[in-house]
């Protein structure tokens, strides 16, 4: 029995920093600028609590298959609330929704992860009520009421907290945002709909990538693009590359930037498929494409209302839709890689921000590699505002 408290305390225990992540990523990096975002923080730390029950009473159970279902129910809610909290980190990094619960599909792996947790603990707060010889049957009963309780008081006070903050975000007047309009009577459109890029456009996109949990490197780029031209620098640090690349296209005129030679004429037709946030919405985000779009929601950038829709991806067209991960991944193969696109289409049909990911075999990255993935982050701001593009002095 001491083994078994042991392993399903570790199991709680494991539950505990999970909770506590997700509540300090909410308190430090959720700050959309509304009446109570200390309060949805600290509602994001309520489950600590529940999880801490488990801590101090595992649900120990005699025999084998009650210990057994115990330990699933405990790793089941690892399970779901890890990639959640992926989720949550790669929204707060990319500066994305003000909301934390956009739509029923964002919200239910927490709940699916909560009802696990307050069960998980209820359990060991009825045994340890009842008495360790009191029948399974009363202590299954009463350990479902709890976790039933549990769960309702906790969900309840989180989402009235990050509701509330959300609808106060919604009904402040906003005159301005990087992101788009900000019109509140006007809904985004539908994901499948006809979809833009803004005639021009400032543009951030961030690559990274890693091969079994081992960092690859970054790649960050920063660039304009006005119609057809456009210009961009990118700060390489990876595991092959370091130095500051680029590539400009102005008319009929293009450069490229390498670390070494600084800006240099090219063709056009060696840049053409570098132009940032155009090319990403013509790889990877033609019609037919987002005709099988998954929406999950309505989500507020800097009170800009913009439609969070979602599309699967391969790895031929993630690396057509960014060619900077050429600086992560050199000529590897990604024929057999999978993953998916999250995109926003915001107020006006324009395409502002793109998050996505693929995985896959790594053998063609790294000797001897195997799991790799990489991630893509890109946001478009100060769209159809004037941004005149200066030819590199090279």
């Amino acid at each position: 029995m001491r083994v078994r408290t042991f392993e399903l305390r570790l199991i709680a225990l494991a539950l505990f920093v999970a909770w506590t992540a997700t509540a300090g990523l909410v308190v430090l990096a959720y700050h959309p600028g509304g009446p109570i975002d200390l309060l949805v923080g600290i509602a994001a730390g309520i489950p600590i609590l529940v999880a801490l029950i488990g801590v101090a009473w595992p649900p120990v159970a005699r025999g084998d298959r009650a210990f057994a279902a115990l330990v699933w129910l405990g790793l089941a809610s690892l399970l779901v609330l890890a990639p959640s909290i992926g989720g949550l980190l790669n929204q707060l990094l990319a500066r994305g929704p003000q909301t934390l619960l956009p739509s029923l599909e964002a919200a239910y792996p927490w709940l699916l992860a909560l009802v696990g947790t307050s069960l998980f603990s209820g359990l060991g707060l009825a045994r340890r009520s009842l008495g360790e010889a009191s029948l399974r049957r009363a202590r299954f009963a009463r350990g479902s009421l709890i976790a039933i309780a549990l769960t309702a008081v906790v969900g309840t006070v989180f989402a009235a907290a990050a509701i509330g903050n959300d609808v106060a975000l919604r009904d402040r007047p906003t005159s301005d945002s990087r992101f788009g309009p900000v019109d509140a009577d006007r809904e985004p459109p539908l994901c499948d709909v006809a979809l833009a890029v803004g005639r021009t456009a400032r543009v951030d996109l961030v690559l990274t990538g890693d091969v079994d949990r081992t960092t690859l490197g970054t790649v960050d780029v920063r660039g304009v693009r006005s119609a057809a031209d456009f210009r961009w620098l990118a700060y390489v640090a990876t595991s092959g590359e370091l130095g500051q690349y680029g590539a400009a296209s102005v008319g009929s005129s293009a450069w490229t930037r390498t670390p070494s030679g600084g800006w240099q004429a090219a063709r056009v037709a060696a840049v053409a498929d570098e132009n940032l946030d155009a090319q990403v919405l013509a790889i990877a985000l033609p019609a037919g494409t987002r005709a099988v779009a998954e929406m999950h929601g309505v989500s507020f950038f800097e009170g800009a209302r913009a439609r969070h829709c979602r599309v699967a991806i391969d790895g031929p067209t993630f690396r057509a839709a960014f060619p900077q991960v050429r600086w992560l991944v050199g000529s590897a193969d990604l024929a057999r890689w999978r993953g998916e696109l999250d995109y926003w289409v915001f107020v006006d049909g324009e395409l502002g921000q793109v998050s996505g990911s693929v995985n896959g075999d790594a053998g063609d990255i790294v000797k001897g590699g195997l799991q790799g993935r990489l991630r893509a982050t890109m946001i478009a701001t100060e769209r159809d505002r004037p941004h005149p593009i200066v030819p590199p002095a090279g």
